[in-house]
């Protein structure tokens, strides 16, 4: 089985709750909007790393920032249609900032079966979005991690 941990950043504007999401980088995703948002995360061994570490390590590498600081709470553990589990935290982002942003890359094999290797941002874009506008974008595996958010801000 797959385990994923992310991090899911929320903030207050006017009253409306706005999350931190990320566009997927490469090829595949280039020309798409609906589902090919994601949670800043990524894959990582339970045996060898705590999920919360694990998030905040892939939240640095895929947008090249710090997280901030701990504690983050545990939204839960959502799967995918693919067998993949993603384990979602939360934390308030109001003091992030995005201006020094540089995406991690990955590499792979472009175009498909040319033998060229190229490289690509993991992500190529990162935004700040009302809820339901980050519903919409989101992948629909890590949808149910929203509606698990506005179920712990209506609870404050």
């Amino acid at each position: 089985m797959i385990h994923s941990a992310g991090l899911l950043l929320y903030r207050l504007d006017q009253d409306e709750v706005e999350v931190l999401i990320a566009h997927m980088g490469g090829p595949y995703w280039s020309n798409k909007e609906a589902g090919a948002w994601s949670i800043p995360k990524g894959e990582y061994e339970p045996d060898a790393e705590a999920a919360q570490d694990a998030a905040a390590r892939e939240f640095r590498e895929e947008l090249g920032i710090d997280s901030p600081p701990p504690p983050y709470a545990e939204l839960g553990t959502f799967p995918y249609s693919s067998g993949k589990r993603v384990t979602v935290f939360v934390a308030d982002g109001a003091g992030v900032s995005l201006d020094d942003v540089v995406f991690g890359e990955f590499e792979m094999e472009w175009p498909p079966r040319s033998g060229k290797r190229q490289s690509f941002p993991e992500v190529d874009r990162v935004e700040w979005v009302p809820l339901e506008t980050a519903r919409e974008r989101l992948v629909k595996g890590q949808r149910p991690a929203l509606d698990a958010l506005r179920t712990a801000i209506d609870a404050l």
